[in-house]
């Protein structure tokens, strides 16, 4: 498990006006080869206007074993597990079967899609060694979106305004200006 780096499941939502140009594909492939990340698995669904189902699924090989690495389970446990859970056999995307893939892109409103990428941060393996050698345990991790924090921006906005903190006019949560006023 030390040659293994963290391990992240980034979920991806996608509107009706999203532009499939192969961009996060090609930026997933400069990242794998500049040696960053690793792409362990992808899998994207699709439900188009029309309502046809459209799905690609990607699978590096030794996923399995990578992931019973990250579990504690030995290869000989985890070969026993495919023969009584054949979903979990190397290339069935994140464990799933065609049918619960099928039902999770009809499950999409017609002209969204989804897509799930379980990746390795290969470049963050030696600082997880050295956080865990200092006896140290990540608790917590996320990324820090636009998306994510605009709630929080939002109402900061808002207690300042009840705090009677000057806010910029037409203060928005998604807004990049930055209110450095503080009250002593």
């Amino acid at each position: 498990m030390a040659d293994i780096g963290p391990v992240q499941l980034l979920t991806i939502g996608f509107g009706p006006d999203a532009k499939f140009e192969g961009r996060i594909i090609e930026e997933l492939a400069v990242l794998e080869s500049n040696e960053q990340i690793h792409v362990l698995d992808l899998l994207f669904v699709a439900r188009e206007s029309s309502g046809e189902l459209f799905t690609l699924d990607f699978q590096a090989e030794g996923m399995g074993d990578t992931v019973a690495a990250l579990l504690g389970i030995s290869a000989e446990r985890l070969r026993g597990a495919e023969d009584v859970f054949p979903s979990v056999a190397e290339g069935n995307a994140f464990g799933l079967s065609l049918t619960q893939i099928r039902e999770m892109a009809e499950s999409l409103d017609p002209g969204t899609a989804a897509a799930f990428v379980l990746l390795e941060h290969v470049w963050a393996k030696y600082l997880r060694k050295a956080v865990r050698d200092a006896g140290g345990v990540p608790l917590a991790e996320g990324f820090l979106t636009e998306e994510a924090l605009a709630p929080v921006a939002a109402q900061l906005i808002r207690a300042a305004q009840r705090s009677g903190e000057p806010v910029p006019n037409g203060s928005e949560p998604d807004q990049t200006k930055r209110n450095n006023h503080r009250r002593t």
